[in-house]
């Protein structure tokens, strides 16, 4: 498969999940020229809020962060010169809540990944610099050096290894979402999808992984169901009517459901998630810079000073995410195998 199938596949899958709803709850479409850049200045010194204007994606919190001035010195003598860390985001043109999409104001960028970015640069030191683009241009811009950084949901993989370098920060999860009244869950366990209808988008990872345990509960004589709909209005009616046991697709855009439909007659909720890498490797979403760039030692240590001080805790908190945590930022972690990448 091509190098960025399967991340391009769950954006895909988080687009479909979530695009009409954002739209029906007011969130505006990412749009504007794809070198487009947007800063978000802290509210003030020493502290960065996270989920601003996000239109109820995430609780807004105040975050304070300062410079670590021994993680600072490792960077790159030209970023660090620059004063500010250009961070790239593959949002356009449609956006993907709650990760990263255009705010109520109508022109901040907002959303988990611009927000954690914003945190990664307090404590480096400099001033975020927010460039969004469609999902190939964010890496055309980390080759030509106009982006230092894209934190965008990517993937750690092989593949990409051949280019970039890596600093993990959330676990890369698929998820099933199902009505809040129902006592199902997923425990890891492909045997208990047994005698279940279950909804995934076509053409992505989690369709991949969901046909073979399919085609294994067939080899046991067990019998489970697939149904597609063509977007996601269809799917959730369908699971609230009661046609569909349950819907698996990307952990971020499932989480964004949730949060929406909590006070609603269709509430939905997590029944279980699972490594979008398969049964053999927990996948990884990693900041990504261009290799042997020099900045993912230094990004990794301002990752793990957030992760000790309890910030990256908040930061996930804020958005629902906290079932995504990594007990450590790694550089250059085993990503999704040359084969399946």
């Amino acid at each position: 498969m091509p190098a960025h199938f399967n991340r391009r596949s769950l954006i895909r899958g988080i687009s479909a999940a979530t695009v009409a709803a954002s739209l029906a709850t007011g969130l505006a479409a990412c749009g504007g020229d794809s070198d487009a850049a947007t800063t978000t200045s802290a509210a003030k010194t020493g502290e960065v809020v996270i989920g601003q204007v996000s239109n109820g994606a995430a609780t807004q919190t105040a975050i304070k962060v300062s410079e670590v001035k021994s993680i600072s010195a490792e960077l790159p003598a030209s970023v660090r010169k620059s004063g500010k860390l250009v961070i790239g985001e593959g949002a356009l043109p449609a956006g993907f809540p709650p990760l990263a999409f255009v705010g109520s104001d109508q022109k901040t960028l907002t959303g988990s990944e611009p927000d954690l970015g914003r945190l990664v640069a307090a404590v480096l030191g400099l001033k975020p610099e927010i460039q969004n683009a469609t999902w190939e241009n964010m890496f055309v811009g980390i080759d030509s050096g106009k982006v230092d950084v894209a934190f965008s949901n990517v993937t750690d993989t092989e593949e990409r290894k051949k280019k970039y370098e890596f600093a993990s920060y959330r676990q890369d999860n698929l998820a099933f979402t199902v009505p809040k009244k129902s006592t199902w869950n997923f425990d890891g366990n492909y045997e208990n999808l047994a005698g279940r209808t279950v909804s995934v988008s076509a053409g992505t990872n989690q369709e991949k992984i969901l046909l073979e345990w399919k085609k294994k509960l067939e080899s046991e004589g067990k019998k489970l169901t697939v149904k597609y709909f063509q977007d996601s209005n269809s799917v959730y009616l369908a699971l609230s009517s009661g046609k569909i046991d349950a819907y698996l697709g990307p952990n971020p855009g499932i989480a964004y459901h949730n949060r929406q439909t909590a006070n609603t007659p269709n509430a939905t909720r997590t029944a279980g998630t699972y490594s979008g890498a398969g049964a053999s490797l927990q996948g990884l979403i990693a900041a990504t810079a261009k290799k042997d760039s020099g900045l993912a030692k230094p990004l990794a240590d301002a990752i793990n000073h957030l992760i000790d001080n309890g910030q990256y805790a908040q930061w996930l908190k804020a958005y629902n995410l906290s079932n995504e945590a990594v007990a450590k930022s790694e550089v250059n972690p085993p990503g999704l195998p040359l084969d399946n990448s």
